[in-house]
């Protein structure tokens, strides 16, 4: 007994620095891969024409899901290197593709600059971000799980896990310091560039750290014995028996997961910032709270999962997003909409500004600025800017209209805990799911056949989320637009949870085929 506990403790305390390495890496590519959604408000003005703000809104949730597209591509080309060559050097490869993309976008001039240039280099970036990712995160994981004992995967793998959201929430730290030490304009005219320049101390401090990890113990033994796969795309999606596996892996389980994770983190944060219109330095605020919170409990449910096992944990993560999501974005609309709330009229106040147009000879900009404040402390700034031509004979452009809401303390925190349940669904179904996919595929394709579901499920399914989620909602608020020019009854009657029933159709489906095809145990035994 006293020989085996100094072997425990070491065994230990080497995968702790195993993981401690590989999430360092991982956290700082989604980092990389995230703080282009969270400044997806602010790149629509820089990279796509303006005179259509929602147009150039949903061009860049497109350009942001293209990086999820091609995260599959990213999956095949480097899950067959990784099971060629080796976890290690693999995902040293990918760190230094997404850092080097990442901090590029940080210095593309803007449209107004380049013109289309623009928007035509941030997607070039954006796919080789995606690329990189598609082969971060199965080396990532792997790499971990075949560390860990097998009757403790879960539970590490878990740590894996967190640096998705981890890495959303130190986008959002950054982006909100950055906010906080510089003037509004400042930002929007140039900070904004300052979190993805900074990303390249980060990759340069990763690299140093993973340059002096080993392989991992299950694929150096595989290689020694000359059991590695000498073509492992055959093998994982050309053998009928394991393709089962991983179209039910994609089916069962990452696709419903995928729009979960997405709906739970980018929707809402969307949501809260273009639907309710809440103050930027606020929304970054509360989603900071709220994933700091939720963080933990994917270490929770990965370690339940090794208990109980994973199937259950992920499965009721969907049902039960699916039951409530519409009742709570109902309930965040609802806390920040002005309409329910009583305005105090000494607290009225407009000013009105005429500038000269910079972009237009002789033309000039008429900026007039609304503020109301209600007795519960909430405050509403409403911005129209109305560009007018020097040219009499010159229809006036459309008005761009900007409103913001700023919330009491109180409604601050109604929306942060209406952002942590969904975070909680989010730790159902992704705190088990490395370990779930790891079990699912033999060692010498595991790379190649658990990175090209996790990445379809996530990548397309959930990546395509908030366009999509988007582009439902604003088709139904146009229609209702229309409808009541029309003097028609409206066809919606809350528009803005359209977008819903994406992600809730997409868990349902995943649900169904998990519920009853996927086994609650693992398919392979190393």
């Amino acid at each position: 007994m006293l020989t085996e506990a100094p072997k425990t403790t070491s065994s230990t305390r080497s995968l702790i620095s195993v993981i401690g390495a590989s999430s360092v890496g991982t956290l700082i590519e989604w980092y990389d891969f995230y703080i282009f959604g969270s400044l997806a408000t602010v790149l629509a003005t820089k990279f796509f024409p303006e005179g259509n703000p929602t147009a150039a809104f949903l061009s860049t949730l497109a350009t942001f899901a293209a990086g999820f597209i091609v995260r599959p591509f990213g999956a095949l080309f480097f899950g067959r290197l990784g099971d060629l060559i080796g976890r290690k050097y693999t995902f040293m490869v990918t760190l230094m593709l997404m850092g080097g993309a990442t901090f590029f976008i940080g210095l593309i001039p803007s449209y107004e600059t380049i013109g289309y240039l623009a928007p035509t280099l941030v997607l070039v970036l954006r796919l080789l971000q995606g690329l990189a990712l598609g082969g971060e995160y199965g080396g990532a994981a792997t790499y971990v799980a075949e560390y860990s004992p097998v009757g403790q995967r879960g539970y590490w793998t878990s740590w894996i896990q967190t640096t998705a959201t981890i890495g959303l929430f130190v986008s959002l730290l950054v982006i909100l310091l950055t906010r906080k030490s510089m003037s509004k304009d400042d930002f929007d005219e140039w900070g904004w560039r300052v979190p993805f320049l900074v990303s390249i101390l980060m990759v340069f401090i990763s690299y140093i750290i993973r340059k002096n990890m080993h392989e991992s113990p299950l694929f150096a033994k595989a290689k020694a014995e000359g059991k590695t796969s000498t073509n492992p795309l055959k093998e994982s999606f050309g053998n009928k028996y394991n393709f089962k596996f991983v179209l039910l892996a994609l089916f069962g389980a990452t696709m419903g997961q995928g729009v979960v994770w997405y709906t739970g983190q980018f929707y809402a944060m969307n949501f809260v910032k273009t639907v309710c219109n809440v103050d930027p330095i606020q929304s970054d605020e509360l989603m900071t709270v709220a994933l700091l919170m939720g963080t933990p409990f994917f270490v929770v449910f990965g370690w339940l999962s090794d208990k109980i096992g994973r199937k259950g944990i992920m499965l009721s993560g969907m049902l039960v997003a699916i039951l409530s999501y519409r009742t709570i974005y109902e309930s965040m609309y609802q806390t920040t909409n002005v309409k329910n709330k009583q305005e105090i009229t000494k607290g009225f106040s407009a000013d009105s500004t005429v500038t000269p147009d910079p972009k237009v000879a002789g033309g000039t900009i008429l900026t007039r600025t609304i503020k109301r404040t209600y007795t519960d402390g909430t405050l509403l700034t409403e911005v129209t800017k109305l560009k007018r031509s020097a040219d009499p004979t010159t229809a006036p452009a459309r008005p761009d209209i900007k409103k913001t809401v700023k919330l009491n303390d109180g409604d601050r925190w109604s929306l942060i805990w209406l952002v942590f349940i969904q975070v909680i669904f989010v730790t159902l179904v992704y705190g088990p799911i490395a370990a779930f996919l790891v079990e699912m595929f033999p060692v010498k394709i595991r790379y190649t056949s658990m990175s090209l579901p996790y990445h379809i499920g996530n990548g397309v399914f959930g990546g395509l989320l908030p366009a999509v989620a988007t582009y439902l909602a604003t088709g139904a608020n146009e229609a209702n637009m229309a409808a009541d020019k029309a003097g028609k009854a409206l066809p919606y009657a809350a528009p803005y949870l359209e977008g819903l029933w994406y992600p809730i159709i997409v868990a349902g489906v995943s649900l169904l085929i998990g519920l009853f095809y996927i086994r609650n145990r693992a398919q392979v035994v190393d």
